[in-house]
């Protein structure tokens, strides 16, 4: 018998027996998760429908359309750089601190960078609002790690049926009110027309509306969220210096902690110690999707807004946030009724993969949009298209609660859920760098006189076979990697 076939077969004989019936849901607590989950991308897909409408308002194009795309990308990746520096320091303070004063941080820091991101005239300005809300916003991996400290193996998958409509909110509700609040002094002159503020500042409005949810969620978070990881008080933690000492005094968790008292948590993995083959296999395939996603995700509204003879489809703002805001709908009802049940049915892998495969068809739909778009106009044909391409979104995002259940598997102990989590979101972020950047630069790049129009598509579609290697390497079930540890 093989090594390989050793793997597959020794956890049909060895696991343990799992439990009948599924732990509930703890809702007095994941309600609030799902809430606070909605800031990051109800901030960030805020900006998506005006961005390229913008980048022309500042005149760093100097009037050069093919360039849009190229700014575009490039302010897209300035979070994620920065994002990128800081995820996985902040995942481990979370750790050792708790959960609750990076959640805090963060939500605070996304306020402030909307309203920075409103106020700004200059391109220099819009990066340096995007790159601050990168280095202090750790609450995507936070919060996914807090789902994890309150669920178990046989309560995760149904969790992150639910936990993907915080996402779904923010890309329908972000797209609207950017694409319907933008340059309000001039689409609502009889209601915003005699504000000077707001003719000076077209885009404040918008980032101030997301800016002010966030304030709500900080709010709801300082009050009723409870701590799921025990330590030491923050400032005992300063006093001593965040030495190993001062992790390991004992701490009885008060009233707002959400711990068991008697229980005996692990100590968090040092670094090292973290990077296993496992850890290294669901961080390749989570990067690799995340390069996908991003590069699709920041090249749709591009190609939306671009003229028809340079290869887009000329779409206004509010249609492209309407059409963001449907996909997003659309893939919230989806997952919510479905996933739970398609992940019983089929497991983790066959549903990440397949999702993966689908971005082929969705890139193929690009060129004949725009074929269409040329020969016939904006008509039914092209409407159907685009519908067809945004209903094939569906299956690429469910991947991301499928990998979830992999990240959570490939944890030495649950004490190390937090520095795991920013393992992952490190490379994710560095995926998010380039995805963006790189495609936008290649779709402005294949645009110009002279050169394949097709060049963008041939690109996206390379990075949909490496994503493809990546996800062979994973196992059939996440509990074939729990089962042995």
């Amino acid at each position: 018998m093989t090594a390989q076939q050793d793997d597959e077969e020794a956890p049909l004989l060895q696991r343990p027996k799992q439990p009948t019936t599924r732990t509930p849901l703890p809702w007095n607590q994941f309600w609030i998760l799902i809430f606070l989950q909605v800031s990051e991308p109800l901030s960030s897909l805020t900006f998506t429908p005006f961005t390229p409408q913008l980048i022309r308002d500042i005149g760093v194009t100097h009037g050069d359309e093919s360039q849009v795309g190229h700014y575009v990308g490039i302010l897209e990746s300035s979070y994620y750089a920065a994002h990128m520096l800081t995820i996985f320091h902040w995942s481990q303070l979370s750790d050792h601190i708790g959960r609750k004063p990076v959640i805090l941080t963060a939500l605070s820091a996304i306020s402030l960078s909307m309203i920075s991101f409103g106020l700004s005239k200059t391109f220099p300005g819009l990066v340096v609002s995007r790159a601050v809300c990168g280095i202090f916003d750790g609450s995507g991996a936070v919060i996914k790690s807090t789902v994890m400290d309150i669920t178990d193996a046989t309560n995760l998958p149904k969790a992150y049926s639910y936990t993907p409509i915080s996402w779904n909110i923010g890309k329908i509700v972000g797209p609207l009110i950017g694409g319907s609040l933008s340059r309000p002094a001039d689409r609502f002159p009889d209601i915003f027309g005699r504000s000077e503020l707001l003719k000076t500042y077209p885009y404040l409005l918008p980032c101030s509306i997301s800016a002010i949810f966030v304030l709500i969620a900080w709010l709801i978070a300082c009050f009723c969220l409870k701590e799921t990881v025990s330590t030491r008080p923050l400032w005992e933690l300063i006093k001593g210096g965040f030495s190993r000492q001062s992790y390991a005094k004992p701490h009885q968790p008060s009233s707002n902690v959400l711990v068991n008292p008697g229980e005996v948590r692990p100590k968090p993995v040092p670094l090292r110690a973290l990077l296993t083959s496992k850890v290294l296999t669901v961080t390749a395939s989570s990067a690799t999707m995340a390069l996908f996603q991003t590069a699709f995700s920041s090249v749709l509204p591009v190609f939306y807004a671009t003229p028809i003879e340079l290869g887009g489809l000329s779409l206004d703002p509010p249609r492209i946030g309407a059409i963001l805001a449907t996909q997003g709908a659309t893939l919230g009802i989806f997952q919510l009724v479905f996933f739970a049940r398609l992940h019983d049915r089929f497991g983790a892998r066959p549903i990440y993969i397949t999702g993966l495969s689908s971005g082929i068809p969705i890139i193929i739909l690009f060129p004949v949009i725009n074929a269409l778009a040329r020969a016939h106009g904006i008509g039914l044909a092209v409407w159907l298209c685009i519908a067809i391409q945004l209903v094939l979104t569906i299956s690429l995002l469910m991947c991301y609660p499928s990998l979830a259940l992999f990240v959570r598997a490939s944890a030495p102990n649950r004490a190390s859920l937090g520095a795991i989590n920013g393992i992952v979101q490190m490379f994710v972020s560095g995926a998010r760098i380039i995805g963006p950047a790189s495609a936008n630069s290649v779709f402005s790049y294949s645009m110009r006189e002279g050169h394949d129009a097709w060049l963008v598509y041939y690109f996206l579609t390379a990075i949909i076979f490496l994503a493809v290697s990546t996800s062979l390497l994973l196992p059939r079930n996440p509990s074939i990697w729990e089962d042995h540890p």
